[in-house]
């Protein structure tokens, strides 16, 4: 008899760990694996030197999130620890993220926090205090599929879905993770934490990057990567030069506002060189790529990678999580892997992630992703885009 977690067992034979931010979500989770009889034990992370931002509003993981994790605790009556993971953040995130703004591309922190940090070193934690389940306050779900593995799906509340941010996940950790709050929205779980009793309950979401307690990440590149922060020039997509700027950190794929240059039309950031230290601007339709070559592929949809691409695999993608996801195509191509977008998408960055999905909306299953790598504005590989029996399933895919 499988309980509600999918799980072997009673709910009181069986211990699951929870990751507390200190935030209304994981606490919901806690509490609610609580009263269905589970023995939870909370864990909070102390991922950096907090103190610079404990009293800013939009911080995560700050000392305040500390205290309100262990308040929380208290209150529904689990063991609760804190483990000062600051050298493992410093080293997988931190690091990371300076290094890759240094290379003119725009990292996504969370997703590295969440696939070591997180999903690497907490879940070997978990295991080790005997649980059978690392449980977040994730907005995603996982479904038991026929063969005993488990599927990422989006969550049911598409505004707060949050699976770009795991799509690195792997099917091992996956098998052990837990979202109990995947088939819920916001506001249910806001009740849910009124219902508990949690101070939490109308706690203020975290908005920004939780190591950057200024709000100004261009000062940790500037302390880590200060060559980053060099002048350079700015240049047509003719490589003349209109302009001079202080540094290619200041600058992401896309980018309109900042540059400034006056101009008769609108320009935009349509590429970052960062080994000339230069940013090159354009007409806003310069920014429409429908090539992505990708790095790190993290693949979680059915048998191996290789044998489901084979001549070219029909999916969805998303390439920045206020995106929603696209028709396109997954390629092997010279060793490595590409995506060609049906209908080509603005303002792709290197260091984002391109994620999978096997369906355009919906509770659709992800299938993987992998980080830019760099991309392209017209296919030259395989079919070209232009083809419309290529399009023609997946257009009509997206009208149904």
């Amino acid at each position: 008899m499988l309980n509600s977690l999918d799980l072997e067992g009673r709910p009181q034979d069986t211990r699951v760990v929870v990751a507390m931010s200190g935030g209304v979500d994981s606490s919901a989770t806690a509490a609610l694996l609580k009263s269905q009889g589970y023995d939870v034990v909370g864990i909070t992370l102390q991922l950096y030197d907090h103190g610079a931002a404990t009293h800013r509003k939009g911080a995560c993981c700050a000392g305040r999130d500390i205290h309100d994790a262990r308040d929380v605790a208290e209150r529904i009556g689990i063991p609760h620890y804190v483990l000062d993971y600051e050298s493992k953040f410093r080293e997988s995130v931190i690091d990371n993220f300076a290094a890759s703004y240094a290379i003119g591309e725009t990292p996504v922190p969370c997703i590295e926090c969440n696939r070591s940090v997180k999903f690497r070193d907490l879940l070997a934690t978990a295991r080790e205090l005997g649980a059978s389940a690392l449980a977040t306050g994730h907005y995603v779900a996982s479904r038991r599929l026929a063969s005993g593995s488990r599927a990422l799906v989006c969550a049911a509340d598409a505004d707060r879905d949050q699976s770009y941010f795991l799509f690195a996940t792997t099917q091992e950790q996956l098998d052990y993770l837990r979202f109990p709050l995947g088939d819920m929205t916001k506001p249910q779980t806001r009740e849910l934490a009124r219902q508990f009793g949690l101070s939490v309950a109308d706690k203020q979401d975290s908005q920004d990057i939780c190591f950057v307690p200024s709000g100004r990440y261009t000062d940790v590149i500037e302390r880590m990567k200060p060559n980053a922060l060099e002048p350079g020039d700015i240049v047509d997509m003719d490589g003349r030069v209109i302009g001079r700027h202080e540094g290619i950190v200041h600058f992401t794929v896309g980018q309109r506002r900042g540059l400034g240059i006056a101009a008769a039309a609108p320009l935009y950031v349509i590429k970052l060189d960062a080994a000339a230290r230069r940013v090159i601007v354009g007409p806003r339709e310069a920014l429409r790529m429908h090539r992505i070559m990708l790095r790190d592929i993290n693949w979680i949809g059915d048998g191996a990678l290789d044998r489901a691409v084979g001549d070219g695999l029909e999916l969805f993608v998303r390439v920045r999580s206020t995106r929603a996801p696209q028709p396109a195509w997954l390629r092997a191509v010279n060793g490595g892997y590409e995506i060609e977008l049906v209908g080509g998408e603005e303002g792709v960055s290197p260091g984002q992630a391109c994620v999978f999905y096997d369906a355009a909306g919906g509770q659709a299953r992800v299938l993987g992703g992998g980080f830019i790598k760099s991309a392209a504005a017209k296919s030259v590989v395989g079919i070209p885009v232009h083809n419309v029996n290529v399009a023609q399933p997946l257009v009509a895919a997206l009208r149904v």
